[in-house]
């Protein structure tokens, strides 16, 4: 048996998913594979989903799936070259999103810290700030 080696999913949540669905597809440009009103966004991003759920209107009994999910913000780091950081400080701003925090790692990669409308923390970082 071989270990795991990608995510397929990482999920967060939202209790105004409309908010949330404008945030990802205006400002992060990702796109939208599905949608369930006020319950749920998922964008498809190359090999992996971005699930995003209302905890309370996702309740997995519907579905007979295991409850899962969390309370307060959750955090996803998403990968980017380090030479597209000006053009995303720009772009974010232009859309009035504040950059939380640019921290600069022991090994000199830098990553931009920044929040959704839901307060779920949000990194855009290059790979190999785990290379």
């Amino acid at each position: 048996m071989k270990p795991p080696t990608h995510i397929i999913e990482t999920c967060l949540y939202a209790e105004d998913v409309e908010a949330a669905e404008r945030f990802y597809s205006d400002v992060m440009g990702l796109e939208l594979f599905s949608k369930a009103e006020g319950k749920f966004v998922f964008y498809k991003m190359a090999e992996a989903m971005l699930l995003i759920f209302d905890p309370d209107a996702s309740d997995g009994s519907q579905h007979k799936l295991p409850d899962h999910g969390a309370k307060g913000p959750g955090h996803v780091c998403f990968r980017v070259d380090e030479a597209e950081f000006p053009a995303w400080r720009e772009h974010l701003a232009s859309h009035g999103v504040a950059i939380e925090s640019e921290h600069v790692w022991p090994s000199g990669v830098r990553s931009l810290y920044f929040r959704d409308p839901a307060g779920n923390s949000l990194e855009l970082a290059p790979w190999k700030l785990w290379a």
